[in-house]
């Protein structure tokens, strides 16, 4: 799911504000949500704080497209994330869904697993490339009983204590 200073901020999957505007081209203004976390505000594009996750996935694709630039990359690609949705406790934290309630994380897996199956249906995908375990369970879920191939690449997350040996090689 969205990280508080990525995706939450902008709407672009691992949204690292830098990234967005810089390699993406991304402009514009937001709306705040209402209500808005007061402990959370969205500044949107004007968001100071880095996200390692993102910038790590960005400077990749960046690296991989040259001078090409992203329209090189999204000739035949398409990020979307699994879980768009950001839950944050009282004080701010962000929860990821496997923090959840039984009942509320199992709702909101089937929900999303239909939203994946649709996407890989409607764009056509024969591969689908994951970042992280989690990703990659739900697409082979989804996927199952279909010549679609899922592939699983490390999470970028600084969380990780692997993806803090030079994600970008590894990947």
């Amino acid at each position: 799911n969205p990280g508080p200073f990525g995706m939450s901020q902008n709407g672009v999957p691992f949204g690292d504000t830098t990234a967005v505007k810089d390699f993406l081209g991304v402009t514009g203004s937001h709306v705040k949500p209402d209500p808005e976390h007061p402990k959370r505000q969205i500044a949107g594009l004007g968001c100071k704080r880095g996200e390692v996750s993102g910038q790590r996935f960005w400077t990749l694709i960046s690296n991989q497209c040259g001078e090409l630039g992203p329209q090189a990359f999204f000739a035949r690609n398409f990020v979307y994330n699994y879980c768009p949705l950001a839950f944050m406790t009282e004080s701010g934290s962000n929860v990821t869904p496997d923090k959840l309630g039984k009942e509320e994380r199992q709702k909101l897996v089937e929900i999303c697993d239909e939203a994946l199956a649709k996407l890989i249906t409607l764009l056509g995908c024969q591969r689908v490339v994951c970042l992280g375990q989690y990703a990659a369970a739900r697409a082979e879920k989804v996927t199952s009983g279909t010549n679609v191939k899922v592939v699983c690449l490390l999470h970028p997350s600084p969380a990780s204590p692997q993806a803090n040996k030079g994600w970008e090689e590894i990947a």
